[in-house]
């Protein structure tokens, strides 16, 4: 019992430790403060409609008419039934944001590393090193918080695994299901999906092993573990996972019904992204010294260069006010690496780099070989097309691989791999079985590789042009010299951040040395090592993330302030959509104020992309009218936002007299070229093979009107003496709107290539949608049993252990 409680109060205060260095780091939150994250400001945009339907109805709408012409919630934070995880997750990150997110990295990796069977002091040490790493602050500063909410949690899958694989198979298993269940709550797939990568490069490395062992029937009795596991963590999440395929397959991931481009060339269809557009962000071959030196490259595309740089001297000499000039270097484009934009460089650490290099040398056995080759392997793919060879192969042939964006992001393995070997090889020093001679060489192996490079770079820094894709644009503004001072600036960050770099290496290289020759006692080595670790990153993150980072609590919740054209529109009270051309397709500050036909999301609906990219960057202003696009925003030439009113729109319904008969979806959109769309309708009847009638009479009696309005629920009346086809100025999404005439239900289908069209008798009729999605109504009952079944088995193995702990304090 004593020991149960050492444990406790051990892992207690510990996690007590983490909240306060969470809390430090981002202290402005304890003055009710917020980060302001770009990303977070647009989702506000897109979710500004389902948010208000839930405060006034209590219910949650799983679809919004607030962008892109209408989609689905299901990737903007929609609550779904029995999601108990999501509650439990809402439980362990309960700090204010982003606090949250660097507690939950630092908890998650002190989990897994205990799990690995290390020690709590130099668990303490490997979780600062990780929740710190440059990457995983910088994109909370930017706003990725879903991938920071999963970064969290992959190192508790991993400790799960580990753990069952060491035999702890209850343990092993409660923690694998757990933390995978609370993974998918984070809703980033693509994090996962790497992950994945890495555990069956573990799992390979495992199967080696277990060979060489002869213990296959542990291995494969642990597999089976783990894949029971992962499936009962998936299924707790089924209606989320179930919902977000339904929605990926009607998006930009899915696979395009389209075979030609906008200018009548053949289109690459893959099932997914196109390469372009997945190895638009790939890291560049040398820039991933980065994780040694963070501004070898410049560091980001906008860096504070402050007023000893060679930049704001030269604007001084040319005669800008100081305070102009210091304006204009705070967000200097120092980055000249091969991305097209970034927010700061993937480092590491020098230490925690040191450290890794120093445990190829010191440690032996399965956990080196497999985070060496998850290590290489994560570099390897966030080359991406600077490494075609390996990149189209994963692109061509590996499952899933090709839904993904930005190769660069798969460097998040990287980030976990690395710091985990660094402490094993803190570990094997601090050990007194490993011998002293092999501490001595690998330590001196270690310092000669890692200054030897810090030295190379030095001596051949004259390889690089520092050039970066910015500095054309900087001769435009007329100070021809700028670019050179630019230059000089990259160069002089480029070698004052690789002697900082190689300071600190030679540090803890000298702190190791004095500690295997026991002359500093391990637990001050442990304390200084991770200091030096600390001050390290969080000197280098505090150029990217700090108090500047934040604002007002307000600014965060109301991003956008509505400008006059905005105000003069919500004058106008009836349903329609704007288009604000001033502020581009990848913009959701339309969507907080008025439905539109733009957003910003990762996953966009292909059908709206398309509109864009075959008609409206055309200026086919037909696309507007069927859209019931009623206002367009422009900009005079003083900047001010004015409407123009749309008087082509169609409005909410209207009947035509007759549908076009297509073959293909490339025959259906190219015919909305010239397609009079008040009057005509595009049908594929290869796909809607049951409509038998085209032609219909319209008079001037003919009227269909919308009447009440909620984004799930739609209701109409209509007067028609004919039998008519009405269409609706509404996306067409298959699986969830239902459409009925008089209270029954009945069939719509597809015209224009995205809108919605029904048949409706002659007569009065009332005529809705209901977005009724059978997926959430299926996948929660799943979710329910497998949570149900989740909790079960984490109550039995706290009973166990409670047993098992009290029949040995008997004995």
């Amino acid at each position: 019992m004593k020991k149960g409680l050492r444990f406790f109060f051990t892992h207690f205060f510990v996690t007590v430790f983490f909240i306060l260095a969470a809390l430090a780091y981002f202290h402005p939150v304890l003055q009710g403060k917020v980060i302001y994250q770009h990303d977070i400001a647009q989702y506000t945009g897109m979710a500004k409609e389902q948010n208000d339907f839930r405060k006034q109805n209590d219910a949650e709408p799983y679809w919004t008419n607030s962008a892109f012409g209408g989609m689905p919630t299901y990737q903007l934070g929609a609550n779904y039934p029995h999601n108990y995880i999501k509650q439990l997750d809402r439980l362990i990150r309960t700090l204010p944001r982003p606090a949250d997110y660097l507690f939950l990295y630092f908890i998650g990796f002190y989990i897994l590393l205990c799990c690995l069977k290390i020690d709590y002091k130099l668990a303490i040490v490997g979780a600062l090193a990780f929740g710190f790493s440059t990457y995983l602050i910088i994109i909370i500063g930017a706003g990725h918080n879903a991938k920071a909410h999963a970064m969290g949690y992959l190192p508790m899958v991993l400790g799960g695994i580990v753990l069952v694989f060491r035999k702890k198979y209850l343990w092993g298993f409660i923690l694998t299901a757990l933390a995978m269940a609370l993974e998918i709550v984070a809703n980033h797939y693509q994090m996962t999906y790497y992950f994945g990568l890495l555990v069956l490069v573990l799992g390979i490395v495992y199967l080696i092993d277990a060979l060489k062992r002869k213990e296959l029937k542990h291995y494969f009795l642990s597999v089976g573990i783990l894949l029971f596991a992962v499936a009962l963590g998936i299924a707790a999440n089924a209606t989320g996972l179930m919902a977000t395929k339904e929605y990926a397959d009607w998006s930009t991931r899915g696979k395009s019904e389209l075979t030609i481009n906008p200018d009548g060339t053949l289109k690459e269809n893959t099932g997914g992204l196109s390469k372009e557009y997945i190895t638009q962000w790939s890291y560049g071959i040398s820039e991933s010294l980065n994780l040694f030196v963070p501004r070898l490259f410049g560091g980001a595309s906008q860096e504070n260069l402050g007023e000893d740089s060679k930049s704001f001297n030269y604007l001084v000499d040319k005669g800008l006010p100081r305070s102009s000039a210091l304006d204009f270097v705070t967000g200097i484009p120092l980055y000249w690496g091969d991305q097209p934009i970034t927010s700061g460089p993937a480092y590491i650490g020098a230490i925690v780099f040191f450290l890794f290099v120093l445990g190829l040398f010191l440690v032996r056995g399965k956990h080196k070989w497999w985070l060496l080759f998850g290590t290489l392997l994560s570099l390897v793919l966030s080359w991406g097309k600077n490494f075609g060879v390996l990149t189209d192969f994963m692109i061509d042939y590996f499952p899933l691989y090709d839904k993904f964006r930005a190769v660069s992001s798969i460097q998040v393995i990287l980030e976990l791999c690395v710091p985990i070997l660094a402490i094993i090889a803190l570990k094997k020093i601090l050990s007194n079985k490993v011998d002293l001679k092999d501490k001595l060489r690998s330590l001196k192996l270690a310092s000669g590789v890692v200054l030897g490079l810090g030295v190379l770079l030095f001596v051949f820094k004259g390889m690089f042009d520092f050039i970066g894709p910015a500095d054309d644009r900087l001769r435009m503004t007329g100070l021809e010299e700028l670019p050179e001072m630019l230059r000089l600036d990259r160069k002089a960050v480029y070698t004052s951040d690789l002697l900082r770099s190689m300071v600190y290496v030679a540090l803890v290289a000298a702190l190791l040395w004095f500690l295997i020759k026991q002359k500093l006692k391990p637990n001050l080595a442990i304390v200084a090592i991770g200091a030096l670790i600390v001050f390290d990153l969080v000197g280098v993150n505090l150029r990217y993330v700090n108090s500047d980072s934040f604002v007002s609590k307000r600014k965060m919740l109301q991003p956008f302030q509505a400008t006059a054209a905005d105000k003069e529109i919500l004058k106008d009270d009836g349903v329609f959509r704007v288009f604000d051309q001033t502020d581009g397709f990848d913009s959701a500050k339309t969507a907080y104020f008025h439905n539109s036909i733009t957003g910003y999301h990762a996953a966009k609906p292909a059908g709206m992309q398309d509109l864009f990219d075959y008609h409206l960057y055309n200026g086919n202003l037909s696309i507007f009218n069927m859209l019931n696009v009623k206002y367009v925003v422009q900009q005079d030439e003083d900047g001010n936002k004015f409407p123009i009113q749309n008087p082509n729109a169609n409005g909410n319904a209207w009947f035509v007299k007759e549908l076009k008969e297509v073959s293909t979806a490339d025959d259906e959109i190219r015919a909305l070229d010239s397609l009079d769309t008040r009057n005509f309708a595009v049908v594929n009847s290869e796909v809607f093979k049951n409509i038998n009638r085209f032609d219909y009479q319209v008079d001037s009696t003919a009227a269909i009107s919308l009447v009440d309005y909620q984004p799930n629920h739609l209701r109409y009346t209509s007067e028609n003496p004919n039998a008519g086809v009405a269409m609706f100025s509404e996306m067409y999404y298959a699986n969830g709107w239902n459409a009925y005439i008089d209270g029954k239900p009945v069939d719509h289908f597809k015209v224009n290539y995205v809108l919605r069209a029904l048949k409706v008798p002659a007569g009065n009729h009332t005529i809705e949608f209901k977005f009724e999605p059978r997926v959430v109504e299926i996948g929660s009952q799943i979710t329910l049993a497998s949570t149900i079944l989740l909790g079960l088995v984490v109550l039995g193995g706290i009973g166990f252990t409670f047993w098992k702990a009290r029949k040995e304090d008997e004995q």
